[in-house]
C-alpha cells in the first residue's frame, strides 16, 4: 500500500489546467457582462466593468499556476541500517 505514495503526483499540468479553466470562465462572465449592459450603460464603464473581471481573472490564474506548480521537496531516503 505504501508503494502507491512513494512519488508525489505532478502539479504542473494540473496547475496549468486550473489556471486555464479559471480565466476562461471570468473571460466568458466579462463577456456576458458586456453584452448584458450593451444599452443601460456608457461604452466607458462597460470597459472598465469587463477590465475589472478580467484582472481578477488573470491575477487568479497567475495565483493558481504559480501556488501549484512549486516543485515538490525530494523525499529523505530511508536509512537500511538502524542506527
Amino acid at each position: 500500500m505504501t508503494l502507491l505514495f512513494d512519488v508525489a503526483p505532478v502539479a504542473g499540468g494540473v496547475a496549468l489546467f486550473a489556471a486555464a479553466a479559471f480565466f476562461l470562465i471570468l473571460a466568458s462572465a466579462a463577456f456576458v457582462v458586456f453584452k448584458l449592459l450593451r444599452r443601460t450603460v456608457k461604452m466607458g464603464l462597460r470597459i472598465a466593468i469587463v477590465a475589472i473581471i478580467l484582472t481578477v481573472g488573470i491575477a487568479g490564474s497567475i495565483a493558481l499556476w504559480a501556488v501549484s506548480s512549486k516543485p515538490t521537496p525530494r523525499p529523505r531516503p530511508i536509512p537500511t541500517r538502524p542506527r
